[in-house]
């Protein structure tokens, strides 16, 4: 890629916040580092490559006699241990470190921390409440940095959600997903991939609880097809799969009592699914809460294919790593 067309990427990544921001060596020949801090990060042909590095079965030692940081002020349970898997099976090492042990911005500021982690590790990944943390972290670092979850943005769940409709259906392309519920960072990252792979996005919030038209702008800037309904039912009608996520996330506990009655009949319940096509199927980035924003015969039903995401989370991280730290790192691997 010639430096002016890296330049310009770099402009455009800086537009939404910053995502290759950088410097691996010094130069004008210096290939910037790719940061994934959510999935209009990558384009269509790099999300199928990390896909299919996610599903293969031969084993790749990118990370041999490396390591990686994980970096968890958020706690978690699916992300840590997919995470960390990932890194063994790529045959590199992974540190888990939590914020009482490093204290962001109490202890040193995440630019110092990003760069002493750097040091020593080939991937940052970060687990945070607040997005701008991210990016202050990938402005300065001399390696990825790959959001695992902010506030803004769960890039790998929606690479593992992706995987998950290509395993079930065969193929992404004119697949239609239904969300039902909070326009979250859930929503807003799988929407982003939805539109990288030509999968049409439709979701269905309480007032109040939707993308911001300024969101929408730019989720359609991205190039991602959203179809935004009141009804849920109507949003539901012949999708090929109907996703829900909590209605109240970790960090909104204050908000619950209220989330509860605004939600109310936003329940994706065995009649809602009967309003999707006859072979959807549902979906859930979990943890679940049963009896609220599904019911327990739809999650345990037949139709529910939630372990296969929660299982297609190790892939995902799998894939993403292994992409970013190959033999061609820091240059364009659309052709890949």
């Amino acid at each position: 890629m010639s430096l002016s067309r890296r330049n310009q990427r770099a402009e455009d990544r800086r537009s939404h916040g910053g995502s290759e921001a950088g410097e691996a060596g010094s130069g004008p020949d210096a290939p910037a580092v790719r940061h994934v801090l959510d999935v209009d990060d990558l384009s269509t042909a790099e999300i199928l490559n990390v896909l299919n590095r996610a599903k293969a079965d031969d084993r790749v030692n990118t990370l041999e006699g490396r390591g990686v940081a994980l970096y968890f002020q958020k706690p978690s349970a699916r992300t840590r241990h997919s995470a960390e898997l990932a890194v063994v099976q790529l045959s590199g090492h992974p540190v888990t470190v939590t914020d009482t042990e490093v204290g962001i911005d109490t202890r040193e500021s995440a630019e110092d921390l990003a760069r002493t982690l750097a040091c020593y590790h080939a991937i940052i990944g970060v687990r945070v409440f607040d997005h701008r943390i991210l990016q202050r972290m990938a402005a300065v670092s001399p390696v990825p940095v790959v959001n695992l979850l902010s506030d803004r943005a769960h890039p790998l769940q929606a690479l593992a959600d992706l995987l998950t409709i290509q395993a079930v259906f065969g193929s992404l392309e004119g697949r239609t997903v239904a969300y039902v519920g909070d326009a979250n960072n859930v929503a807003s990252s799988l929407a982003l991939g939805a539109g990288r792979t030509g999968v049409v996005f439709r979701i269905a919030s309480p007032a109040g609880y939707g993308f911001s038209d300024d969101h929408l702008a730019r989720l359609r800037a991205a190039g991602a097809e959203v179809h935004t309904f009141g009804d849920h039912f109507e949003a539901v009608t012949r999708a090929d799969a109907v996703y829900t996520d909590v209605w109240t996330s970790m960090g909104q506990e204050a908000e619950a009592a209220q989330r509860m009655q605004d939600f109310a009949g936003f329940t994706v319940t065995p009649e809602l699914m009967e309003a999707a096509a006859p072979h959807a199927i549902f979906m859930h980035c979990l943890p679940a809460r049963r009896g609220e924003e599904v019911a327990a015969e739809v999650i345990d039903g037949p139709r529910s294919r939630v372990w296969q995401q929660a299982a297609n989370r190790l892939g995902a991280a799998k894939g993403l790593f292994g992409w970013l730290t190959g033999p061609t790192m820091g240059q364009p691997r659309g052709d890949q």
